[in-house]
């Protein structure tokens, strides 16, 4: 009893919405305004030539309890779209993809002991990966905020189905 008290407690201020420019609920997930989406369900938040990785709650909700996540390395080049490692939950495994090009210049380390976290707080202490990115044009190939939740209500391929970010 006492442990699900604490349990409960602890993940109560991310089950809440927060406000306008956090999580927006739409049925079927949160959503944040402010970052961008791949068709593969990682997000980007941007800050200057620095974006910041993670997995949408759309996919960690699809994926269930997260139990393990690969992350790539530290000063490691990444490209748009290729994956760079691997998160898997209690019912599957999805590739990590990565959202934009750059190069690797932190990881989450917290995940590699609480991977659960990305279930917890997938848009803020969930977070995957920091990329400085090579190619700020690629932020025009993926989905903002309208887009997204488009994609996900109307057409949901299979959280782990390679699509291409055209």
């Amino acid at each position: 009893m006492a442990l699900t008290m604490f349990c409960a407690t602890r993940a109560s201020p991310y089950l809440m919405n927060m406000n306008t420019s956090g999580p927006s609920s739409r049925g079927f997930s949160s959503v944040v305004k402010s970052m961008k989406y791949a068709k593969s369900h990682e997000w980007a938040r941007v800050d200057g030539k620095l974006a910041t990785i993670g997995l949408s709650d759309h996919a960690q909700k699809h994926l269930g309890g997260i139990i393990h996540v690969e992350l790539p390395d530290t000063g490691e080049d990444v490209a748009q779209g290729v994956r760079c490692g691997i998160v898997e939950s209690v019912q599957a495994s999805k590739g990590l993809h990565s959202s934009l090009s750059g190069n690797i210049v932190e990881v989450n380390e917290k995940l590699r002991t609480t991977a659960g976290l990305v279930n917890a707080s997938p848009y803020e202490d969930g977070w995957i990966m920091k990329v400085e990115m090579s190619n700020k044009e690629e932020l025009n190939k993926l989905m903002d905020y309208d887009e997204y939740v488009s994609y996900v209500e109307n057409k949901v391929p299979n959280i782990d189905e390679p699509v291409a970010n055209t």
